[in-house]
């Protein structure tokens, strides 16, 4: 059967090569790789693919089909996070006319074994997705012998190598640690999904999502939360005025914030652990989570081999196709360092497979990816921040800015503003980017997204009528301007 193949850049119908085992050969079955691989099938390829036994916390020989985000990540995350919000849900309802007697109390392991039996199902499910669309699972540690060849290795040693016209690389990445005394009594987002016991003191190294996340759901199961983080705010990259709102929610939520504050040393006490920081303040924790970055998990993959090309953090050197530098070997998802979340693997994967197989050349596309910090309340954002935007503008930016009192908190008096900010480009009237911190805002963003996407202008919102009485109809009523800010002058914080 002859199928189109990318070749030299050029796609071109080429005939099977028959030289080689499979199509195409992926290691890592998370998103990405399974993605990649069903897609692939689906043009007529014959594929494989590689992925470690299953297990929640990942190591050098655990893994499972899925990936970071089903078995350790986004899904399970996800799953806390709705755990966590129902005890400001009993909080609130007591003004909208429920009475709770006695106690409410919270069981986590009841919480923890649903979890897992939830991600076992779904690593299931990618397990009959891959069946269902013919590709080849094979179990066990993938790495290169060259440009063609994998070889995959057994915890016991054993061996069986495979040859592939194209190899897609979809390793992700890993939690890392910081290289303190001590260090070894911390844990990292991997370990927090499944621990054992919920801590009543928790102490988070981290300003990123990560960190954020796990305070919200740490702190709304009851937990004392301390959260430390190097710059003035948390959630670096993002809107700094978001992330003033997001900052502002944590602690209204009862989250104490270190800000400009790292950790130094570790030691374990009988009390627990005993934190000291880099200004020589002491306490003591259950539990202590390191939500400092993830690198690429490229380490074991032999990619020298075969001429593949990485960065200095071990990221994979791709094209704007997802190509290595070895012409046969491709990459996608967070082991390139690109946009590390899970629908961009999906998108390149997808990219990739059309082509790769499906005869037509097709980029990934990293404008206006749409993102959410599943903090308590949610932020979420889609296109440029208005840091972002003064730097790749060529004329002024207006600002619209709405910071609200939800109608829920109007009954349940909960202190808690919804903010909403749109960045314009003065000169086209285009929406350059959208933000929202406040319920429900990643299920706002997201039709958002679709919008920025199209080019909408802020005629186009200002047009839309809005659904009413909602949070949402919020972005299609903001007609006064906040503030108009040229490229030269810098962006102010009114909220």
């Amino acid at each position: 059967m002859a199928r189109k193949m990318l070749v030299d850049g050029e796609v071109a119908a080429v005939a099977d090569a028959g030289q080689y085992d499979y199509d195409l050969f992926v290691i890592g079955a998370g998103s990405g790789g399974v993605r990649g691989s069903r897609f692939a099938a689906s043009f007529g390829a014959k594929a494989a693919i590689c992925e470690l036994p299953f297990h929640p916390i990942s190591s050098d020989w655990l893994g499972g089909h899925g990936g970071t985000c089903v078995i350790r990540g986004c899904v399970p995350k996800k799953i806390l996070v709705y755990g966590a919000s129902f005890s400001g849900e009993f909080e609130d309802s007591k003004n909208f006319g429920w009475e709770i007697n006695g106690d409410i109390n919270f069981n986590w392991k009841k919480l923890l074994e649903n979890k897992t039996k939830e991600i076992v199902r779904l690593n299931g499910v990618y397990q009959r997705i891959l069946t269902n669309a013919g590709v080849t699972m094979i179990e066990g540690a993938g790495s290169l012998v060259d440009a063609h060849t994998v070889e995959v290795s057994q915890p016991d040693g054993s061996k069986q190598r495979y040859t592939a016209k194209h190899i897609l690389i979809a390793t992700g990445s890993r939690a890392q640690r910081v290289n303190i005394p001590g260090k070894e009594l911390a844990i990292t987002s991997d370990e927090a999904l499944s621990l054992e016991d919920l801590p009543k003191r928790a102490v988070i190294l981290g300003g990123g999502y990560i960190a954020v996340e796990f305070a919200s759901i740490w702190r709304g199961m009851g937990a004392e939360v301390d959260l430390f983080y190097r710059k003035d705010l948390p959630l670096r990259g993002f809107d700094d005025e978001m992330r003033a709102v997001v900052a502002s929610n944590l602690e209204g939520r009862g989250i104490k914030l270190h800000p400009g504050t790292n950790l130094s040393e570790l030691s374990k006490t009988a009390d627990g652990i005993k934190v000291v920081t880099d200004k020589g303040d002491e306490l003591i924790a259950d539990v202590v989570l390191f939500a400092t970055g993830r690198t690429p998990n490229s380490q074991r993959l032999n990619l020298q081999a075969a001429g593949v090309e990485v960065d200095q953090i071990g990221a994979i050197k791709v094209d704007e196709y997802s190509r290595t530098s070895a012409p046969s070997v491709w990459a996608v998802g967070d082991v390139t360092n690109r946009i590390n979340l899970t629908p961009v693997a999906l998108m390149e994967a997808t990219c990739f497979a059309k082509t790769v197989f499906g005869g037509q050349q097709v980029k990934p596309d990293h404008r206006d990816v749409p993102c959410a910090v599943f903090s308590i309340p949610p932020l979420s954002v889609v296109g440029l921040s208005e840091q972002q935007a003064l730097e790749e503008a060529n004329g002024d930016i207006l600002v619209f800015t709405s910071s609200f009192n939800p109608m829920k908190n109007s009954i349940s008096k909960r202190q808690e503003k919804t903010v909403m900010k749109l960045v314009v480009d003065a000169e086209t009237d285009r929406v350059l980017g959208a933000s929202m911190c406040g319920p429900d805002a990643p299920e706002i963003i997201q039709g958002i997204a679709i919008a920025l996407k199209c080019g909408a202008t802020k005629a186009n919102f200002d047009s839309t009528v809005g659904i009413h009485p909602s949070a949402a109809e919020e972005f299609v009523t903001m007609r006064t301007v906040t503030r108009r800010v040229s490229p030269t002058s810098k962006p102010k914080t009114n909220l």
